[in-house]
């Protein structure tokens, strides 16, 4: 089995599906923070967010949103994460573009957090300059 969410898309694998239509399609996580998180997963296979489509981005998004009007009106949580990692650095497990929708409640004793420091400005100014030429 080469992707484990080809798999799921295809019928191969059972999964917890919450919503669907022809370019995403939304599943419980079977290793959730909270109750809830969801993955939303273009039906076309792309590695990363370097290698999405737009279209099929624009259609993984607005099912996520879609899908996070259910998670608040369904589950009444006090926020939500939208997580999209790419990459093994950022923590990727899954070799295929998906986004996690993850249900937050106060004091749940979930992470993320990180200690907010003043950037250096030189290296501001010099990583935006890079980011520029290469939007160019």
């Amino acid at each position: 089995m080469r992707c484990v969410f080809c798999a799921i898309r295809d019928g191969r694998l059972p999964a917890m599906r919450l919503a669907e239509d022809e370019s995403a399609f939304a599943v419980l996580d079977i290793n959730p923070i909270n109750d809830g998180h969801t993955l939303v997963i273009p039906r076309t296979h792309a590695e990363t967010i370097f290698d999405i489509a737009e279209e099929d981005m624009v259609a993984t998004i607005r099912l996520a949103r879609r899908v996070a009007a259910g998670i608040r009106n369904g589950l009444r949580p006090d926020g939500l994460n939208l997580l999209q990692n790419s990459g093994a650095a950022a923590f990727q497990s899954v070799p295929h573009f998906h986004l996690h929708l993850i249900p937050r409640w106060k004091d749940d004793g979930k992470g993320f957090a990180w200690d907010l420091a003043p950037g250096n400005p030189g290296r501001m100014r010099d990583a935006a300059e890079k980011i520029r030429a290469a939007l160019r």
